[in-house]
């Protein structure tokens, strides 16, 4: 092997240092040539240093090189690894050059300098600390650790640049610095002038300048391609990574039953909040938590992460109690009930739960009596006499959330009794200005009563610690950071962890007998009782900190349980319990231009989009593109029938059907044979830029900016194929025959990536487009973090049809009346008159039972004209829904069970 270096040449450093470190050095021949001289005879400018191996083949990137050195000496390849080498190629490097530049060329000194490198040394830094290891990919020194130490050497080792703050860096960049293969790769390169060595090569080199945030769009431009300079390297490395194929695809990992951590791999457990039982789950609900949570697990299998995705219903509290009075039930009974519409609406929903439990089961009891023990052995608990708000025409204490009131810290007229929705500060129920009871309107009396506290300022100690830990180089959202840092700032207080009800963990200490656990106690238990109930061995999950990787989904205003509550609790129990590493938080999604209103008629709730007509990944993809991740957003109808006929209908579907038609019409459904040419290679470097991206963006949890890249890899397809005609080149001559085989061969294999980027948003489409497309089941499980050809020439695909329809805007209309509150308004107003007939002491009123009959004749006739005028598919599902809804009401009011849903014929 022939090693050519230019003296100052900064890409010297790593490649000598992993040269040394894996014992290859004595196999290199190392030729000095000048900055100038073209080495490698197929790129057109230099590019040094370059390896010459024996089969005459060249490496010229300084991470092959040295990954070359490193497979060698045995080194076996890792997804961690690949992961901070692609980093330094893609974030590191267009800044540090930059600084580099500024430093040894224009003699710039201090913040300048610093400034372009900073935020990317303070990422390398948070990711290393927190790590329990102390170098990139383990115990010991890396390939990822040699190439990142010898790319900052030349700046890092003048102390200025490596500031104090940034201790784990500073422990890290000291440890490399002084291992012999490193010190001598410095002494030989640097020859003790320090940065100033590298000038005489940077000055004959371009001045390069600072890169731009590509900022996330979804607007297509006029040319997207020309958007970003790609470099030979890039090119030269993604045409590699297409060579090898489906080859290039690590083997596929067997899932477990029941999924457990596995010591050495990624361990990622992730929960979404517990929702209310006694609520069906409106848009704004599916989006904070069970979606958002999805497309991350589903992402994480991809990467074929250990990953366990869980959740739940949190089933106790007088919600609950309320629910079953206002239903002549049982609590268990209303449990059951919406438990099973919980469940079915996440199916139809298609969120891939590992497991979907509930929080009343003899362990919950259990696990939450353990933690209530252990914290009061410790001394964690207080008891005190509490103030509470009684209704005496309930003849109950009134939950906070069942007491309403004027806010006392801003004015909001409907502040709930633990928390105010519009300021978000937490609050006592008696502190309400004008309470009212919101069961009976009634203004509730004070009275007292003995309680359990968390006594949450002895724990802050050990919160501030944990948090401390934690936050640094995490991915906690914005607002997640700043809720949980207000609470501490405005000083924590002892938290009130039983209340005065029957529906609920029972509380097992003497004089508290009729007593249960506050629900915001024991519902974050419920994630530990849940996986209890899916495993014996939940415990390797949720006492192992230091294996498992702890992902939360919540709204906002879950945070402040999730953040500082639970973590105070496990803490306080000295359990070794696996604490949050990734908070994540959304804002609140609202409806057209208010809020979601199951009373007023108000918004979709989840079992009502599966009567819309509009399939369930529709609904996910544009959920998730207006997804509230920084600011509160708005579901539109208008904006829902714009996004599905632009980027999903025209967008989207248009490039992977016309990609498999191509094949189907012009090349008898086998993929031909492709010869790419430059603008080809060109291409599949731009589609591994995005690809790079979506994994950088979905590692962060951005949801809905990684969305973005799928549609602009689409675009690419489609202005690909626009600009080539390969429908008019299959007509001519042989020439442009082959060329029409290319086209069509390479938009293909992007459908096929699509159908693998888009699995976590719309799964049902991406098992569309594999089906249709026959793609391996191995290149299913997958994704890669490069573009290999998934489809080699003779594939043999399957039947391709469209993948999304048209909304029409006569639909949208109807709709959007629909779900506004009118009709449903009038609907709500005969259920719960009918809902009083369920009780056996009260007979049905025959009014009403009349006005029921006639509106079911009048809704069948309309539906009866539909069917005979041949009208839209949509226009007739959606009066046959209300159809069965007064039917449904008819059969309750005349005390007959309703006929279950499905007992609907399918046509």
């Amino acid at each position: 092997m022939r090693l050519f270096m230019s003296d100052g040449a900064p890409g010297n450093l790593p490649v000598l240092a992993a040269a040394w470190r894996a014992g290859a050095r004595d196999k290199l021949t190392i030729s000095t040539v000048g900055p100038e001289e073209r080495v490698v005879p197929f790129l057109t400018r230099p590019k040094l240093p370059a390896l010459k191996l024996d089969s005459g083949h060249y490496l010229f990137s300084t991470s092959a090189i040295c990954r070359y050195f490193f497979l060698l000496s045995g080194w076996e390849q890792d997804d961690l690894t690949n992961q901070w080498l692609e980093w330094e190629t893609t974030e590191l490097q267009p800044v540090l050059s930059v600084a580099l530049y500024n430093l040894v060329v224009h003699g710039k000194k201090g913040e300048d300098v610093l400034s372009p490198v900073r935020r990317a040394l303070v990422h390398l830094d948070h990711s290393l600390s927190r790590q329990s290891c102390p170098f990139l990919a383990g115990d010991s020194e890396s390939l990822a650790d040699i190439v990142l130490w010898g790319a900052l050497y030349p700046l890092l080792q003048d102390p200025t640049y490596l500031p104090d703050e940034l201790a784990a860096l500073q422990t890290w960049f000291r440890t490399l610095s002084v291992q012999e293969p490193c010190q001598q790769a410095a002494e030989s390169v640097l020859k003790k002038q320090g940065a100033l060595a590298l000038r005489v090569y940077l000055q004959k080199q371009p001045q390069p300048s600072v890169p731009l945030e590509r900022p996330v769009s979804n607007e297509p431009e006029e040319d997207e391609l020309s958007a970003h300079t790609i470099s030979e390297e890039e090119i030269a490395m993604a045409v590699t990574t297409w060579e090898q194929g489906l080859d290039a695809l690590p083997p596929v990992r067997p899932r477990q039953n029941p999924l457990l951590p596995v010591a050495g791999e990624r361990n990622v457990l992730i929960t979404s909040a517990l929702p209310y039982v006694n609520n069906v789950p409106h848009l704004g609900n599916i989006i904070g938590c069970v979606l958002s949570a999805d497309v991350f697990a589903r992402y994480s299998r991809l990467r074929q992460w250990n990953t366990l995705y869980l959740s739940g219903t949190d089933e106790y509290g007088t919600a609950t109690e309320t629910k079953a009075m206002e239903e002549g039930l049982t609590p268990q009974q209303i449990c059951d009930k919406y438990h099973a519409i919980h469940t079915d609406i996440y199916h139809w929903f298609n969120i891939s739960f590992d497991f979907f439990g509930r929080t009343t089961t003899p362990l919950q009891t259990k696990i939450t009596q353990d933690i209530f023990q252990r914290l009061l052995s410790r001394g964690f608990l207080l008891k005190d006499t509490v103030e509470q708000l009684r209704c005496e025409r309930c003849s109950r204490f009134l939950a906070d959330r069942f007491v309403e009131g004027i806010c006392p810290f801003c004015g909001y007229e409907e502040a709930r009794g633990d928390q105010c929705d519009k300021c978000g500060k937490l609050i006592n129920a008696i502190e309400l200005k004008k309470p009212k009871c919101k069961i009976c309107r009634e203004s509730p009396v004070v009275k007292s009563s003995q309680h359990l506290f968390l006594d949450l300022p002895k724990l802050e100690n050990r919160l501030e610690e944990w948090l401390g830990r934690t936050l640094a180089g995490s991915d906690w959202t914005p607002n997640a950071r700043f809720i949980t840092r207000s609470w501490i700032r405005d000083g924590l207080k002892p938290r009130c962890i039983t209340r005065d009800l029957k529906w609920g963990t029972p509380v097992p200490l003497e004089g508290f007998q009729d007593k249960v656990f506050y629900v915001w106690f024991d519902a974050t238990i419920g994630y530990l009782s849940i996986t209890a109930n899916y495993t014996d061995q939940w415990e390797q999950w949720w006492k192992n900190p230091e294996q498992v990787e702890l992902y939360q989904f919540m709204a906002k205003d879950n945070v402040p349980f999730h953040s500082v509550v639970f973590p105070c609790s496990a803490l306080g129990a000295e359990d070794n319990y696996t604490l949050v590493s990734h908070l994540i938080a959304t804002e609140y999604l609202n409806y057209e231009d208010g809020k979601f209103s199951k009373s007023r008629g108000v918004g979709v709730f989840g079992d009502m989009a599966q009567n819309t007509g509009i399939p369930s990944d529709i609904w996910r993809f544009y959920l998730l593109y207006v997804r509230p991740e920084s600011q509160d957003s708005s579901f539109s109808w208008g904006d829902l029938m714009l996004k599905n006929n632009s980027e999903l209908l025209n967008n989207l579907g248009n490039f992977v059907n016309r990609a498999g038609m191509f094949v189907c019409k012009f090349f008898g459904g086998c993929v031909p044979k492709m010869t790419l040419t430059p603008d080809d290679q060109r291409l599949l470097a731009h589609v591994t830029l995005e690809l790079q991206q979506y994994h950088q963006l979905l590692e962060k949890v951005r949801i809905r900016d990684a969305l973005r890249c799928i549609l602009t890899i689409s675009r690419h397809g489609n202005q690909y194929i626009q600009v080539n005609e390969p429908w008019k080149r299959i007509k001519g001559n042989e020439t442009d025959r082959l060329r029409a085989g290319t086209v069509t061969g390479v938009a293909v294999n992007m459908a096929a990536l699509l159908s693998i980027m888009m699995q976590p948003y719309m799964p049902a489409v991406s098992t569309t487009v594999q089906a249709q497309l026959q793609l391996p089941p191995a290149a299913c499980a997958v994704l890669p973090t490069n573009f290999p050809c998934f489809l080699p020439a003779g594939h043999q695909i399957g039947i391709v049809s469209p993948l999304f329809q048209k909304l029409e805007n006569d639909q949208i209309e109807s709709l959007r009346k629909r779900f506004g509150g009118g009709q449903l308004e009038d609907s709500l107003e005969l259920k719960a008159k009918v809902s009083k007939a369920e009780a056996p002491t009260e007979l049905a009123d025959p009014e009403q039972i009349k006005r029921l009959t006639d509106a079911v004749m009048k809704q069948g006739n309309i539906v009866r004209e539909l069917k005979a005028q041949k009208a839209d598919k949509a226009q007739v599902a959606a009066e046959v829904a209300k159809l069965l809804e007064l039917k449904g009401q008819l059969a309750l009011a005349e005390g007959k069970p309703p006929e279950p849903p499905k007992g609907k014929k399918k046509k």
